[in-house]
C-alpha cells in the first residue's frame, strides 16, 4: 500500500480526504492531533485519529458519522467528545473527536506529552503538498531524539492515567523518559489509583503486548506506579524462596515476564542466551504451527493471548506471601499457592474490569501453571493425567506450557542447565501433541448420554448423572472404555462405589 512522505498510506488519506470534505463544506476549523500525527511521523502504523474541531464536537460527530457510515458514540457529554467507529475493513478504525477551546497551539499546550502535542490541519493532509506541522512544545524534536518528556506538571494531576500512558509509549516506542519528567511523575503516582480500573487495564495490556513489558514494569515500579496499579504484586518485594531460585518472589515474577518477552518475540533476540532459547522453543514449535498463531489471537477487549500471558506470568506467585511456611528441616514451602493464587489473580482481574472469559483464563494460569511438570514427574504423562490437564486448563492448555517454560528459566536465571531446557520442551512438545493430534483425548466423542444413565441405572436428574458421565469420559480418554456397553458398565461400578462409600 503506498505511503506518503508522514507514513499515511492511500486508503487511509481517501478516508481523511472524506474527513476534510465535509469539514470544508461546514467551514470548521479542525486539525489532526495526538497519537496519530506522531505514529505518521514515525512510519508507524496507527487506525485510531483524534480530531480537534472548532464547533460542537458532539452534533458534528453525528452527521459526520452518517456522511461515513459509521457509527457515533458520546464519549463525554461535559467535555463534548464522540467518537466515530468506522465500518468494518476501513483503514481507520475510529475517529475522536474534541472541541477546539482556545486556538491551537494554546490547546495543545494543555496537552500531556510533547510527541502527542503536535497538530496538522485536516485539509493539508490531504492537498497533496508537504503540510506544515504545528509543534509549539518540541514534539518533533523529541520524536528524533527518542525521549518522551511532558508538556507540563499539571497534566498529570488533571489526568493521572497519563503517568501510566507515559511508561507505556516508552514501551511502544523504545523511547527513553526524560529525568524530569520521571521526577514529576514520581511525585504524583499515588494519584494513579484515581485513574477509572478499565482505562488502568487498557494501558496496563498494552504495556504487556510489547516486548519490553518486563523492563517497562520495572520503571513502573522505580516511579512508585506499581504499586497503585497492582498492590499484590508490588507486596512479593523481598519475600525470600528456596535456594534453587535464583530471585526472591517479586523479580522471579518479572524475570518469567521478561521470559515471556523473548520467548513470544517474532524475531529471535539479539541477546545470544535468549536467541538460543528462543530458537530451540521454536524449531519445537514447527510441529505445533498453530501456536503461533494462538498467541496472536484476541481474548476479549483487543487484548491478545500473549500480553494476557504475560500478565499471568506477573501474577502467578502472587499467594506465596500468605502460604509461606517452614518445615521442620528448615525447608521453605510453599503449600497451595498456586490455588490461592488462582483466586487473587481471578479478584485482580475483576477489579480492572477485565471480562468474564479473561478473568477465567487468567484464573486457571495461575491455578495450573505447575500442572506440566507435575504430570510428567515420574516419565510420559499418562492419558489419564493428560485427560485431566486438558479439562483444568480449558481455554489455557497451550498458555500454561509457556508459562511452565518462562517460570523454568525465571527459577534458575543464569544457571539454566541447558538439558534440563531441553526435557522441559520435550514435555511441553509431548503435551502438544496430544492437543493437537489426539483429540480423542482431548475431546473424546460421549458413548453416552445423562438421559442413557439415568435410564439404565434408574437415577434422577442431578450432580450425581454429572460425575458419572466425566467418570466415564475420563476413562474413555484414558482407553479403558471404547464402547456404550462398556461406558454403561463402568458408570454402574462407579455409582456401586459411591453407594458403599456413603
Amino acid at each position: 500500500m503506498e505511503a506518503d512522505s508522514l507514513g499515511i498510506d492511500s486508503q487511509t488519506r481517501a478516508v481523511l480526504a472524506r474527513v476534510a470534505s465535509f469539514l470544508d463544506s461546514q467551514s470548521l476549523e479542525a486539525y489532526v492531533v495526538g497519537g496519530f500525527l506522531r505514529d505518521a511521523l514515525l512510519r508507524r502504523e496507527s487506525r485510531d485519529v483524534d480530531l480537534a474541531v472548532a464547533g460542537d464536537s458532539l452534533s458534528l460527530g453525528r452527521q459526520l458519522a452518517d456522511a461515513l457510515g459509521g457509527h457515533f458514540f458520546p464519549l463525554h457529554e461535559e467535555h463534548k467528545a464522540a467518537r466515530i467507529v468506522l465500518p468494518a475493513g476501513e483503514t481507520i478504525r475510529s475517529l475522536d473527536l474534541l472541541p477546539l477551546r482556545l486556538d491551537i497551539e494554546a490547546d495543545l499546550a494543555q496537552r500531556d506529552l510533547t510527541i502527542n502535542a503536535m497538530a496538522v490541519a485536516v485539509g493539508e493532509l490531504v492537498g497533496g503538498r508537504q503540510p506544515s506541522i504545528i509543534d509549539p512544545c518540541g514534539g518533533r524534536r523529541d520524536l528524533g531524539e527518542g525521549i518522551v518528556r511532558m508538556v507540563r506538571p499539571e497534566a498529570f494531576r488533571a489526568d493521572p492515567l497519563r503517568l501510566l500512558r507515559a511508561v507505556r509509549l516508552c514501551a511502544e516506542l523504545g523511547f527513553t523518559l526524560d529525568p524530569q519528567t520521571a521526577a514529576v511523575m514520581a511525585e504524583n503516582a499515588s494519584l494513579l489509583s484515581q485513574a477509572a480500573p478499565e482505562r488502568q487495564r487498557d494501558e496496563l495490556m498494552r504495556i504487556l503486548a510489547t516486548s519490553r513489558a518486563a523492563p517497562s514494569l520495572r520503571l513502573a515500579d522505580k516511579l512508585g506506579l506499581l504499586a497503585p496499579l497492582l498492590p499484590e504484586v508490588a507486596a512479593t518485594k523481598g519475600e525470600e524462596q528456596p535456594k534453587e531460585h535464583e530471585w526472591d518472589v517479586f523479580d522471579h515474577s518479572l524475570e518469567t515476564v521478561a521470559a515471556l518477552d523473548a520467548l513470544l518475540g517474532s524475531e529471535e533476540p539479539a541477546d545470544g542466551r535468549w536467541a538460543r532459547l528462543w530458537r530451540e522453543l521454536w524449531e519445537k514449535m514447527e510441529e505445533f504451527p498453530a501456536v503461533r498463531e494462538h498467541f496472536r489471537e484476541e481474548v476479549c477487549q483487543g487484548h491478545s493471548r500473549a500480553a494476557l500471558l504475560k500478565l499471568g506470568a506477573l501474577l502467578h506467585d502472587i499467594a506465596k506471601p500468605e502460604t509461606r511456611s517452614i518445615e521442620e528441616d528448615g525447608r521453605m514451602r510453599f503449600f497451595g499457592h498456586a490455588q490461592a493464587g488462582a483466586l487473587r489473580a481471578a479478584a485482580v482481574a475483576r477489579r480492572l474490569r477485565f471480562s468474564s472469559a479473561e478473568v477465567r483464563q487468567m484464573e486457571a494460569m495461575v491455578k495450573e501453571h505447575l500442572r506440566p511438570l507435575q504430570i510428567a514427574k515420574d516419565g510420559p504423562p499418562t492419558r489419564r493425567a493428560l485427560y485431566r490437564y486438558f479439562r483444568d486448563a480449558g481455554e489455557a492448555a497451550i498458555d500454561v506450557l509457556f508459562l511452565s517454560l518462562a517460570d523454568h528459566l525465571a527459577t534458575v536465571g543464569p544457571r539454566l542447565d541447558w538439558d534440563d531446557w531441553q526435557a522441559h520442551l520435550g514435555v511441553v512438545g509431548f503435551i502438544l501433541t496430544w492437543r493437537f493430534q489426539e483429540e480423542v483425548l482431548t475431546a473424546p466423542p460421549r458413548l453416552v448420554t445423562g438421559h442413557d444413565l439415568m435410564d439404565a441405572l434408574g437415577l434422577a436428574p442431578g450432580p450425581l448423572v454429572g460425575q458419572l458421565l466425566e467418570a466415564v469420559q475420563e476413562a474413555q480418554a484414558a482407553g479403558e472404555v471404547t464402547t456404550r456397553e462398556q461406558a454403561l458398565a463402568l458408570a454402574r461400578q462407579e455409582l456401586e462405589r459411591m453407594e458403599a462409600s456413603l
